[in-house]
């Protein structure tokens, strides 16, 4: 996942006295960072750095991302004059991914790099709370309240995200990966009507891209079978569905990323292995597995059994 580098010691010490968000735009620590884990666990990818609302930022939304709680919009988005706020994006407004993402390809050679963005639903929410939510009250206000409202967020949004992706993938990212982290707050006929469209209207704008589409959610086992309808090649699964039943849901003609609990990590390598072969064996019931985490790395994580953990993966995986 994005975060593999938040348990290393040289990133806590590259970004010390460095915001987030200026961290995402400079693309000399996007570059470092995004290379740390792979020098240091030797993965089979890098996945970009960055954080799913620089796009929203460069779209003219005053937010930050403020240590330990994450982003906080300084005026909510919640009526049409608040949505005027929000415009398309050019690719100039993000010249700094453009320049990142050609410094890593150069750097990397051939290792592949996975380029990154949020869904529009997860974006919406942080713009119409505010800030994180557990309960998305507001959110779901206006999505059953104000469903014009609530459709002309999400397209305005779906638009500056398949934006974001296009600039990567024409710098030379060679997949793509969105994230829409709390889509788990839905229910399933929810999700197909005020959500899907328009996740599969960016799945469908990188259709000709050349480039393999992971779609990925945060408690989406209810969700799955029309995460995969949405359009993407691979769909993300967290650690709470066996990846095989999760397959079944999906359907026989996508491949899964995932599954292991970043908690599992914690408990003693005899209990990772046994999990990560589980894991592994449950993944290939799937016509292609990308084997990873169920969510992001925990910054308390020991990297040496990340570093233990890719190597028996790519043990068993050689067999």
């Amino acid at each position: 996942m994005r975060q593999a580098g938040r348990s290393l010691p040289e990133y806590r010490k590259i970004r010390q006295g460095v915001g987030m968000l200026e961290s995402c735009r400079r693309p000399d620590l996007v570059t470092e960072i995004t290379l740390q884990p792979v020098r240091r666990h030797n993965v089979d990818a890098a996945i970009f750095f960055s954080d799913i609302v620089v796009p929203v930022a460069a779209a003219g939304i005053d937010l930050d991302i403020v240590a330990g709680t994450g982003p906080v919009v300084a005026e909510p988005v919640r009526t049409e004059v608040d949505l005027a706020r929000l415009r398309a994006i050019e690719p100039g407004d993000v010249a700094f991914i453009t320049e990142a993402v050609e410094l890593l390809v150069a750097e990397l050679g051939t290792t592949p790099l996975i380029g990154f963005a949020g869904a529009p639903f997860t974006l919406a929410s942080y713009l119409i709370e505010g800030g994180p939510s557990r309960t998305y009250l507001k959110t779901k206000a206006m999505m059953y309240g104000a469903p014009d409202l609530w459709n002309a967020l999400l397209a305005r949004l779906a638009e500056i995200t398949l934006t974001f992706l296009k600039v990567q993938v024409d710098a030379g990212v060679s997949a793509v990966q969105l994230f829409d982290s709390w889509a788990g707050a839905l229910s399933e006929a929810d999700y197909r009507r005020f959500v899907m469209p328009h996740s599969a209207s960016v799945l469908r704008g990188l259709v000709d891209a050349g480039v393999p589409r992971i779609h990925f959610g945060v408690g989406t086992a209810v969700l799955l079978e029309a995460m995969g309808e949405a359009g993407a090649d691979v769909v993300g699964v967290d650690w709470r569905t066996p990846l095989d039943v999760a397959t079944k849901r999906i359907g026989p003609d996508r491949s899964v990323q995932g599954n292991l609990d970043p908690a599992i990590l914690f408990a003693g390598w005899d209990t990772v292995e046994r999990e990560a072969r589980r894991v592994l064996q449950q993944g290939g019931s799937a016509p292609g597995h990308v084997f990873n985490l169920g969510h992001g790395v925990m910054p308390e994580t020991d990297p040496d059994v990340l570093t233990r953990l890719t190597a028996l993966v790519h043990e068993v995986s050689s067999r």
